[in-house]
This record gives structure tokens, sequence and C-alpha cells, in this order.
């Protein structure tokens, strides 16, 4: 499943990218902060949620003006004027009923906004981490300094992210740099203090979920109950935990979704096939990311790893992998068969080598390493020796090299594979050398 990408214009003129993902009825996805459509899909905390509400809906969702792929030279980002990109994504599509989901910051006034204006077209309404009053969120003295600091460093890690594996949190630093300037994150804040939407609750008479966890320390608890009392008609489902990065609270999110919209999900977790049992582990590393970046600068280097993503996520979608997680620089994948395993990791490298064919100054070189054993699996991920032997194998590739170990070699013998014998190789953090062979995958003349 792909995500589909267009562009609309707001009645002010203003450019609007959107998404739509998966099939089914329409879920409009409302768009509180500043976001980027095209790194959000390519990043494992925000993709996984993405997977999880388009399964079943047809997911709807846009990069708000002044961020990621819409027109950036805009200074006006009152609410009002933010609801004319919602507004601009609604009618470009046609849709004339669809639910509308609102997931932290300011996506609760713009929603609120919107939904009070339009009660025909809003057939459900479904808030996290919403408010009425952005006087309320905190005092006055921390408001101004958190405004100054954004200003001065972009927004801090604690507004939305308290909750963001450390694993994920490079990539999350990552989009937020690429999403938007500092000063529009600044403003933004300063509309998201100011807001006041208690006048338009009353219009509300859709049915509605509000959504809150009880440690949110970015929109108070309290907020959202005060939302839910004023709306005596609304559900409302506290939960432990945070919620205000909602990735970081999907498996309490997406369900009560799904169950308030009276649907079921069509298909399993996007990572279930993280299980116990034999697999074979493939791991990819892009060469010398930190000088590329040095080189080219974040924008293209980071333009360069998207590049790599595209062609192992391909390359795992026609081999029966399945992607376990963003490594930084490379990504870490799973396989039930070996040899697909190898075909994969040969796909993976016919289809860099096609890119660097065709954009010589954008050249990447990519690694791959694999192993096959018994990993041990948690919280949909895979750990153990199994695992580590497969990175470190990868890790003593060089860049357009496929290596495996001796045990792998024999699983696959009489599979067609040609391979050539690297030697024994001290790996770090085991003691015994290890055989290496490098897998032949060079198209032939």
């Amino acid at each position: 499943m792909g995500q589909r990408i267009g562009f609309c214009t707001a009645s002010d003129g203003v450019g609007i990218a959107y998404a739509t993902l998966g099939s089914g009825p329409p879920l409009v996805y409302v768009n509180g902060w500043p976001g980027h459509l095209e790194l959000e899909w390519d990043k494992p905390h925000s993709r996984e949620l993405l997977l999880s509400l388009a399964d079943g809906f047809t997911l709807i969702r846009y990069d708000m003006r002044g961020s990621g792929l819409s027109d950036r030279d805009v200074s006006d980002f009152s609410i009002r004027t933010l609801v004319k990109d919602l507004e601009a994504v609604i009618d470009h599509l046609e849709l004339s009923q669809f639910p509308l989901l609102a997931l932290g910051l300011l996506a609760s006034p713009i929603a609120i906004t919107y939904a009070a204006a339009n009660p025909d077209r809003v057939s459900a309404f479904l808030l996290s981490s919403a408010f009425v009053k952005g006087r309320d969120i905190t005092t006055p003295e921390r408001q101004h300094a958190l405004i100054g600091y954004t200003e001065a460093f972009g927004v801090p890690m604690s507004i939305g992210y308290e909750e963001v594996p450390t694993t994920g949190l490079r990539d999350v630093i990552q989009v937020q740099r690429a999403s938007a300037s500092r000063a529009m994150e600044a403003a933004l804040l300063r509309e998201m203090f100011s807001a006041d939407v208690c006048n338009q609750l009353e219009r509300l008479s859709m049915p509605v979920l509000i959504l809150h966890g009880r440690k949110d320390t970015t929109i108070p608890f309290g907020a959202g109950r005060d939302l839910a009392k004023r709306l005596p008609h609304a559900r409302f489902v506290p939960f432990e935990g945070s919620g205000s990065a909602p990735w970081a609270a999907k498996e309490i999110i997406v369900p009560e979704v799904y169950r308030f919209l009276g649907r079921e999900p069509t298909t399993a977790a996007p990572r279930a096939a993280a299980r116990a049992g034999v697999a074979t582990i493939l791991f990819t590393d892009v060469e010398g990311s930190t000088a590329l970046t040095q080189r080219l600068g974040d924008a293209e280097a980071q333009e360069l790893l998207r590049t790599h993503n595209a062609v192992v996520r391909d390359a795992l979608k026609a081999h029966e992998g399945t992607e376990i997680k963003h490594t930084g620089d490379g990504i870490m994948a799973s396989f039930v068969s070996a040899s697909h395993a190898i075909e994969c990791a040969i796909a993976i490298q016919q289809g860099v080598a096609t890119h660097n064919q065709g954009n010589p100054a954008a050249a990447i070189g990519v690694r791959v390493g694999l192993n096959a054993g018994e990993p041990l699996v948690e919280e949909q991920d895979l750990f153990g020796a199994a695992v580590i032997l497969a990175r470190r194998v990868c890790d003593s590739a060089n860049a357009g090299q496929i290596l495996i170990p001796e045990a792998l070699r024999h699983l696959v013998s009489g599979k067609g594979f040609l391979s050539a014998d690297r030697g024994d190789t001290v790996l770090r953090g085991f003691e015994d050398p290890v055989r290496l062979y490098e897998v032949q995958w060079h198209e032939k003349d």
C-alpha cells in the first residue's frame, strides 16, 4: 500500500499538498502542526500509524500552509486561515460526508472550527490531546519562554515527543527540521496559546470521541476533560501515558478510532510478521551517510536516504520481506524464506545501481548483510545473537556488496546463487572468526 500525493489550492490562492492512503470510506486527518507528507511516510514512527489508520479507510491528510510540500512563502497562521487548508482538500476531493480526526496541538481548534461551520458534512468527530482555551495549556511565563526558545532553536523535544522511543528520535528531528521554519513554529505556538473555541462547541451535534492521556505534558489532561464536560453527548476515553505524540500511543488511539466508527481493520497490524521461529535477517546501510550530510547538506543527503528507502521497500514488497525498523542509515528486515531474502538483497543492489547510473552526481553506496537464525521477539522487534550477527556482517561489507555467513550459504545451497569466499572475518562481539561469502548480483552481459 502506497500513498498518493496531490495538490490543490486554498481560497486565498495558497497551494496545499495532500496525500491519500488506502481504500474504503474517507477518514480526514486534520494537520495540527507542520508536517511533511513525503518524509512522514518515509519514517517508521509515523508510517506505522498511517498504515494502521488506513486499514479499511482512505486516509486523507495534508501539509498545512508554510510546511512540507505545501506553499512555504506565507505568513498568516491564524486558525481562520489554517481552516482554509482543510477546506481546500475536502472541497477538492468532493467529500460530502466523512469522519474528522484531530490528533493534538492545533488540530483540535482547527477541526472544531471546521466542524462547527459544517456539521452536516462531519459524520463523526474524533479528537486526542484536545483543548478549548489555549491560555489553559500552561502559565503565561512558560508560554513566553517556549515561544522565545522556539524562535531561537526550534520547537523543543518536550513539545509532543515525550514518549517517542530513543531509536526514533533522530527521525522525528529530521522531519521536524525539514517541515517548517522556526519562525513558523513560534507563530503557531502563539496561535495555539491564544486560541479559544468555546463559542463554537454548541454547533457540534455529530457523535464525538475525545481521547486524552493522563500523563500528557503538552496538552494537560484537564483540558481534554474540560472539553468533554462541555460536550455532554461526547464519549470521553482517558488512558495512561501521554498521547501528544500520536504514533507513540497508536496501540490505544487506533483501536478506539475503529471501535467508535464501528469498523474492524481489514488486515493484521503492519508489523505482525515479526514472530518467533527461524528467520533470515537482512540489514542495509548507506555508506558514509555522515560524510554525505557534510558534503551535500541536510536536504540533499536526506533525499538520497529516501532513494535508498524506496529501493529497499520496493524490493521487500516484491520478495515477501517484512520491514522491522529503520536504523537511521539503513533498514532491518526479516524473511521466512532464506532464498527470498537473498533475492531481495540482489534486487536492492540492482536497484541502487540503476539509480547511480542515471544519477552519477547523486550516487549512493549501500552495503547489505544477512544471517539466518532464531531471533527473540519482543514488542514487534527482533533481538538476539542472530540479529547481532546479521548487523556485524553488514558492517563488514563494502558499498555494493552483499555478504552472508557460511551457515546461510549452506542453507540456500542448490538455489542458484553464486558466491565468492571472502575468508574468515573477526566480527565485533563474536569470539570466533566467521567465514563470509559475497553474493554475486551483477547482471550478466
